[in-house]
């Protein structure tokens, strides 16, 4: 028998003592003193108190890494690095701003010996040498005497990558607007786990079949709910690994916000368990044959790209959508640019229902007016 049983519900505990010796019926209830309740402990950071330099920071993740099996190093690795990031990242003194980036306040950590445009006169130095014609065009005044230099950074880090993904967004856009699309299915049935598992049981999709749904947007709309999550899920370890500073401090780099190369993306060979077969920037190695000073032009040359890039994906998504766009107009009408009927702000539709808070969202669409 139970000597002591304690009772809990809606908040409330007492203690009921029974005594083995006593018939049921003569149970004697005491109640027992509450104890205090516990003192509030303030969360402690998980580096306080941790030297979060770049050179205690690589011994802690050798030591996990030399702790690790042989088959799991490199996931150790990527752990690690991840970790230390995660600290620096709560750390008051190498942290972020409150606000965030683009309101990025000066440190000045690691912009005395950085080589990369730090005021005003610097990004207008840098502005004339991407374009003599332009220069230095600026009105919205983003760029001014008080712009802290981690501000300027984080703005060219942000025209590099967003430059990198409307180069590969118009290319992509030409190419499934003329019908070029893989040969193989997105998803099929797959018979893993037994006949009843959900898996087994799914549709089949080709590619063609997304590209028989229209233009290139609503090619998107009609990729499975599935396939969507996994992109949005790759993304999302691509930036958080672009960001860790000690992915980059490996390969002898620094964050951008830190002084570091705008648009220097950490490599991947030997930092995860499996191997991978090329790296994200530079994956055929075109790089590693060029000159410090060819390097340069070709980086100027990209930015260039990039920015006509974005106003040529704007162009096309705007002529799709029924909008005035100069010299997309005759494509639109020559059926070369397919109409778009579906909202071009929103990653989902209500085919995607059966994510959280997509239901609500997606009721809005076609509701703005456009």
């Amino acid at each position: 028998m139970l000597s002591i049983m304690s009772v809990s519900a809606s908040g409330f505990s007492s203690g009921l003592i029974m005594t083995p010796a006593m018939p049921r019926t003569n149970v004697v209830m005491q109640e027992v003193e509450s104890p205090p309740p516990p003192v509030p402990i303030r969360p402690v950071p998980m580096g306080e108190g941790m030297d979060l330099s770049s050179t205690a920071a690589q011994k802690r993740i050798a030591v996990a890494v030399d702790a690790a099996d042989r088959k799991l190093k490199g996931w150790a690795m990527t752990k690690a690095m991840f970790k230390e990031g995660w600290m620096r990242a709560e750390d008051e003194t190498l942290g972020a701003a409150d606000l965030g980036p683009p309101f990025t306040e000066q440190t000045g950590i690691g912009w005395a010996t950085s080589k990369e445009p730090k005021n005003r006169e610097e990004m207008i130095a840098y502005a004339k040498t991407l374009n003599p014609v332009v220069g230095f065009w600026d009105p919205l005044n983003i760029i001014n005497e008080e712009t802290a230099p981690e501000t300027i950074g984080w703005w060219r880090h942000a025209e590099i990558k967003h430059g990198r993904i409307a180069m590969a967004a118009f290319v992509g856009y030409a190419a499934h607007a003329n019908g070029i699309h893989f040969p193989w299915n997105i998803q099929q049935p797959l018979n893993l786990w037994g006949p009843d598992n959900a898996i087994a049981n799914l549709p089949t999709i080709s590619f063609a079949d997304i590209a028989a749904a229209g233009s290139p947007p609503d090619m998107w709309d009609a990729v499975p709910t599935a396939g969507k999550a996994q992109i949005f899920a790759v993304i999302a370890f691509l930036e958080a690994y672009g960001e860790t500073s000690m992915a980059l401090e490996a390969d002898g780099q620094t964050h951008y916000v830190r002084g570091g190369k705008p648009g220097y993306y950490p490599k991947f060979k030997g930092r995860f368990p499996h191997q991978v077969p090329l790296e994200l920037w530079d994956p055929f190695k075109f790089n590693t044959r060029m000159s410090a000073e060819r390097k340069e032009e070709a980086l100027r040359a990209e930015v260039n790209n990039g920015r006509l890039a974005m106003i040529g994906i704007f162009g096309l998504v705007s002529a799709s959508k029924g909008l005035i766009v100069p010299g997309l107009d005759g494509l639109v009408e020559s059926g070369q640019i397919a109409r778009y009927s579906g909202e071009i702000m929103s990653p989902f539709s209500g085919a995607d229902s059966s994510l959280p808070f997509v239901g609500e969202m997606a009721g809005n669409i076609g509701s703005y007016g456009w």
